[in-house]
């Protein structure tokens, strides 16, 4: 059966994508046009009642958060294609841990700064320095932690790669290829070379050769 995937397939869908790619899942994207209203839509607001993205439909099944979404494929498909949960429940303890430091710790400052991207590249509205002071310097502090963990081992979880590397890579890419940014990564040398190895992947070569950038979209709206 194949999974429907729901979403602005050139944005906020692509970490599900790449899950499903690493698990060997088959899927098809729907894309709904964000810009145009289509997630606020009765039609869609049945699959999201908050009117968010993603949300995969798979048979009856229907599941949104994307976290949660990663978590279930990889779980359901645990014996195919990529190891994403870990082989003990150590391993998956520490699995969960760095998705939760990557949920509360390292993408909101993130988060942020691409906000405040968007809305210079739609409006040309300036960004806040002192909000990018302020964002950077919390994103830093987390980075050096980074830093010694990756000193330790070869991903966040360990010596495998995880959900806990996957989910890091939209944000991350936006980062440092849309944002100019990349000195935040670089000036790492562990997170540096974590980088050059997760963004290297051949599943997330092809997520990034099969759909747009959310900002070269933008770009030609104006």
């Amino acid at each position: 059966m194949v999974v429907k995937v729901y979403g602005q397939d050139y944005a906020s869908t692509k970490g599900v994508i790449l899950c499903l790619i690493e698990k060997e899942v088959e899927f098809e994207t729907v894309h709904v046009d964000g810009f145009k209203g289509e997630h606020k839509q009765p039609e869609y607001l049945k699959l999201q009642p908050f009117g968010l993205f993603p949300v995969v439909e798979d048979g009856d099944y229907v599941l949104y958060e994307s976290r949660a979404i990663l978590r279930y494929y990889a779980e359901k498909y645990k014996d195919q294609g990529s190891n994403l949960l870990g082989k003990t429940m150590e391993e998956r303890g520490l699995v969960e841990q760095w998705l939760e430091v990557e949920a509360h710790h390292y993408t909101p400052p993130i988060y942020n700064l691409v906000k405040m991207y968007i809305a210079y590249v739609v409006s040309g509205e300036a960004m806040d320095p002192k909000a990018i002071e302020e964002n950077e310097e919390k994103l830093g502090k987390v980075l050096d932690i980074y830093e010694t963990r990756l000193s330790e081992t070869k991903y966040l979880a360990g010596d495998f790669f995880s959900l806990a590397d996957l989910n890091h890579l939209q944000y991350t890419y936006h980062l440092v290829n849309d944002m100019e940014r990349g000195f935040m990564i670089r000036e790492r040398k562990n997170v540096s070379r974590w980088w050059d190895d997760i963004s290297s992947r051949p599943s997330w070569k092809k997520v990034l050769r099969s759909y747009r950038n959310v900002y070269d979209v933008l770009k030609e709206m104006k």
